[in-house]
């Protein structure tokens, strides 16, 4: 790549900052989006890629298919180009780049490479957000080919990030990877048999490797290692790896199915879709019983090293239609450990019969057994020199040596056993207590000498044995910043997991509510704590209506509510003094200080009641519903009966709504009297 690194890109419009990364195919920078104000990643591919059109070919149209993607355990690609720069010698060269989304936060490979295994809900939550990106790249088209550690990003606030989607397909990857002369793109330790072989990838293929980054969390190692990438590729394709329980003591061997149908030799045997594997993990976790616990990984290998046997037996080479001859090919042989090129004459009618094929064979057994037994002749030779010399010093020494125990590689041994032992050889015990150890009590921790040195009888063997998990108080770390929090968690011996998002109505944004498990809690040394952060809004009570004012302001002051206005109104059905309604509602979300109105009821309106003494039965129930009242009778219910008594009385103040009791007589029936008098006559009345 030129030295003339250029300091922006597309015209200025992206300021290029701190190197954050370099492979052996890209420099990744941070840096400033100045159109949009933002702060992006930039990744720029080395120069000698600029002049392979095919190469360019296919990296735009990686970073165009890429560039569809919107999910949110990818790191999207906001754009992509080439920019042109002048070399110390005057020419030019093309630099191509991608301008990507940039995280915050460590690569799953930093954080195994400093902590170790994950936690196996650790591990759940970040196989999770790995495969939630594989199911939807898959649903859009588009193989990842080179999933591991390296390229997935735990941000900040704990959340899964896939990186190269697509750039997989078009470039190789530095120190461990399989190159494209080889037939084959992605990284050895993660490498699916089909990848190894130079076979036609599909979607199964990123799962396999998904299985290797699960295998990995869960044991802190590979499920693969070796001194070459050939030799590890051999591996993928002819070795079932050693179960995570023996590696990981304790660990359930469920997990030993579910990585091993993972990276089933027969993609046919694997999970069928990113979607199928979740399910498992889901289900294992959950307690239930995963489809993965029926898989067998011997019967998988037996079955495709047979078949593979049966193709090698029955291999044909392919012909070019239009040319009439036969295409070059490669395969992995796992007999050789190398790729092998298989190449047809002209014509394409030669190919190597079985005789061939099988004499090959015995060629490469022949000089692989010539090698091993010169090796094997070598060893002997030098182990039998070494005796010598071991026998020579034993017999000049005049004290006696014995090999002292490994304790620690001794599971549920006591120190009442380890003592027999150790007199048996004639040495003393020394127990210690080891008081910073998380091991379950009693467990051996160290030892000095270490187990398998040679020392003289009648010395001293100090063994620690654990107290048991230690365990210490979870701090208060409430209305602390994220960092702060983390900072006396781990401070006092705990480990922060995950970081959610709740609602408050006491603590400000951004700053710690409370944590799981909770403040001033009993907890064992590296327990995991999850932290709840204040997502600066807070949520209205429910079912605040009917309630008393005081109540109600108090539950609002509570809630971080700024302001409380009070209005009154007349209710119907909410009694004097109590709360009628609110603005905003009942469960609504708002921010903190946030204003809320509430009306409270006068109780019932007093309206007056009409005097209708004297009216027909008919009139006044008419006039008394039509002002809001109900009616009940006393007397006749006949229309034409007249009123002679209402209750409450006329011009009187009632609840609107009141009962009113109405007294009433026949027309036909005389009227009550007077002081004795009879009722005037109708003329009387008149004239009167």
């Amino acid at each position: 790549m030129s030295n003339n690194m250029p300091t922006t890109l597309a015209n200025g419009r992206y300021q290029l900052g701190q190197l954050v990364g370099r492979g052996g195919m890209a420099e990744v920078h941070v840096a400033l989006d100045t159109r949009l104000g933002r702060t992006v990643a930039v990744k720029i591919m080395r120069a000698d890629f600029a002049n392979d059109q095919i190469f360019l070919a296919r990296f735009r149209r990686e970073a165009h298919s890429v560039a569809q993607m919107n999910n949110p355990n990818i790191v999207n690609i906001y754009d992509s180009g080439e920019e042109v720069v002048t070399t110390e010698t005057g020419q030019t060269e093309h630099l191509p780049y991608l301008v990507m989304e940039y995280v915050k936060g460590q690569t799953l490979r930093d954080i195994i490479k400093v902590n170790g295994a994950l936690s196996q809900r650790d591990a759940e939550q970040v196989m999770m957000g790995v495969l939630n990106a594989l199911e939807y790249s898959h649903r859009m088209g588009v193989i990842h080919r080179d999933i591991k550690p390296g390229n997935i990003m735990i941000s900040e606030q704990g959340v899964v990030k896939v990186m190269d989607f697509g750039i997989a397909r078009a470039l190789d990857d530095s120190a461990a990877t399989m190159t494209q002369s080889q037939g084959v793109v992605g990284t050895a330790q993660y490498l699916s048999p089909e990848q190894a072989r130079g076979e036609t990838v599909d979607m199964r293929s990123d799962l396999y490797s998904a299985g290797c980054v699960l295998y990995e969390m869960l044991t802190g190692k590979p499920p693969f290692t070796g001194d070459s990438a050939v030799a590890i590729a051999y591996q993928h394709v002819s070795e079932v790896a050693t179960p995570p329980s023996s590696v990981v003591p304790g660990l359930p061997k469920m997990w030993d199915s579910i990585c091993a149908k993972a990276m089933a030799k027969d993609r046919q045997n694997r999970y069928a879709t990113a979607s199928e594997f979740k399910n498992d993990l889901l289900t294992f976790m959950n307690g239930g019983v995963p489809v993965a616990a029926a898989f067998n990984p011997l019967t998988d290998l037996t079955n495709v090293k047979a078949r593979k046997q049966a193709e090698q037996e029955a291999a044909t080479v392919a012909m070019n239609p239009t040319s009439g001859e036969t295409a070059a090919t490669q395969a992995f042989n796992p007999v050789t450990g190398q790729f092998e090129q298989v190449m047809a004459n002209n014509g394409g009618v030669a190919m190597k019969t079985r005789a061939e094929q099988r004499a090959a064979a015995a060629k490469a057994r022949k000089r692989k057994q010539i090698i091993i037994g010169s090796v094997v002749g070598v060893l002997v030779a030098l182990l039998a020199v070494l005796g010598i010399v071991y026998m020579l010093n034993r017999g000049s020494s005049t004290a006696d040596t014995v090999d002292v125990p490994d304790f620690t590689e001794m599971s549920n041994i006591s120190q009442t056993t380890v003592e027999e032992k150790l007199n048996a050889l004639g040495l003393k015990l020394d127990a210690r207590e080891d008081t910073e150890s998380d091991q379950t009590k009693g467990t051996v921790t160290k030892q000095n000498p270490k187990g398998g040195s040679k020392v003289e009888k009648g010395s001293t063997v100090s063994v620690w044995f654990s107290t048991g998990p230690q365990t210490v108080t979870v701090p208060d770390v409430s209305n602390r910043s994220q960092e702060e929090a983390k900072t006396l968690l781990e401070n006092a011996g705990f480990k922060v997991g995950s970081v959610k998002t709740v609602d408050s109505g006491t603590i400000e944004k951004d700053k710690v509510v409370s944590t799981d498990p909770a403040a001033n809690s009993k907890q064992t040394k590296g327990t995991i704590i999850t932290l709840y952060i204040s997502s600066g809004m807070t949520k209205i009570p429910d079912n605040l209506v009917g309630q008393t004012k005081d109540s109600v302001i108090s539950q609002l002051n509570k809630a971080g509510i700024g302001t409380v206005n009070v209005e009154s109104e007349y209710s119907d059905s909410v009694a004097s003094g109590s709360v009628t309604r609110l603005e905003p509602g009942s469960g609504s979300t708002v921010e903190l200080g946030t204003s809320v109105t509430i009306w409270v009821s006068l109780g019932k309106q007093q309206v007056s009641v009409p005097d209708v003494s004297g009216m027909t039965l008919a009139s006044a129930r008419s006039l008394l519903t039509n002002n809001g009242f109900q009616v009940t009778v006393n007397g006749s219910s006949d229309d034409d009966a007249i009123v002679t008594g209402m209750s409450p009385e006329g011009g009187s103040q009632a609840d609107s709504g009141a009962t009113i009791t109405l007294t009433t007589k026949s027309d036909s029936s005389p009227s009550p009297s007077t002081s004795g008098s009879t009722s005037p006559s109708p003329t009387s009345s008149a004239t009167h």
